[in-house]
């Protein structure tokens, strides 16, 4: 849409160009054109105000594949953790959505089961804020995360959201409400962290998961 208005807008430039500007008799036609060439300005910054810019660079050094070892302090028994050490991670641009959003796809197992996910984490340029949506084989529901609008280059996004609990908290928490909040650090090109947060209702908040991701090299 946006080449379509720069198009007609450099066409209208050009008619401008060769005929002069309009004057009173030449009618709606010269007016509309004039108007049209106008927009030129808005419509280039509406299209910088939609690439992908800084905030998406930040992102970079979280591709490539690596080996992630998830610390779950939900699923362990007698106050011990469930830690995974077997999990692989490859982290993709989506070329297909000009660069905009990264795709994460995890294999392993968590626990005594097999264990996928996928997610989907990119910068809004609109609303300024990062934003992370999961899909896995152990959670019935997505989990979606919108982060606060942020500035600068950060080395740790904090992103949070809110999710159903289908009982993982306890039968006292199956199907309230429970904020939540993703927190990824970037401590190297080579190594860094995803922090899962919950705030169960009247209590503080507190870790139920930890993924530190190590860069395979060949």
């Amino acid at each position: 849409m946006l080449r379509k208005i720069s198009l007609t807008a450099a066409s209208a430039v050009a008619v401008l160009g060769m005929v002069g500007a309009p004057e009173a008799s030449a009618g709606p036609i010269m007016g509309t054109l004039a108007a049209v060439a106008q927009s030129v300005p808005s419509a280039a910054r509406a299209a910088d105000d939609l690439a992908p810019g800084p905030h998406h660079r930040v992102l970079d050094s979280l591709v490539g594949t690596w080996k992630a070892t998830k610390t779950n302090y939900l699923l362990g028994t007698d106050g011990q953790p469930v830690v995974s050490r077997d999990m692989t991670v490859k982290v993709r641009w989506i070329a297909k959505t000009g660069g905009r959003f990264l795709e994460e796809k995890t294999e392993g197992t968590l626990g005594d089961i097999t264990y996928f996910r996928l997610g989907v984490l990119g910068f809004s340029t609109i609303d300024r804020r990062y934003e992370w949506t999961t899909f896995d084989s152990v959670t019935p529901t997505a989990m979606t995360y919108r982060g606060a609008p942020v500035s600068g280059s950060p080395s740790v996004l904090s992103i949070p959201g809110e999710f159903t609990d289908p009982g993982v908290l306890g039968p006292d928490y199956r199907g309230k409400a429970i904020p939540m909040r993703t927190v990824i650090t970037i401590r190297s090109k080579n190594k860094h962290t995803f922090d899962l947060y919950f705030t169960p209702p009247g209590q503080s908040e507190r870790l139920v998961d930890r993924v530190v991701y190590t860069r395979k090299i060949k």
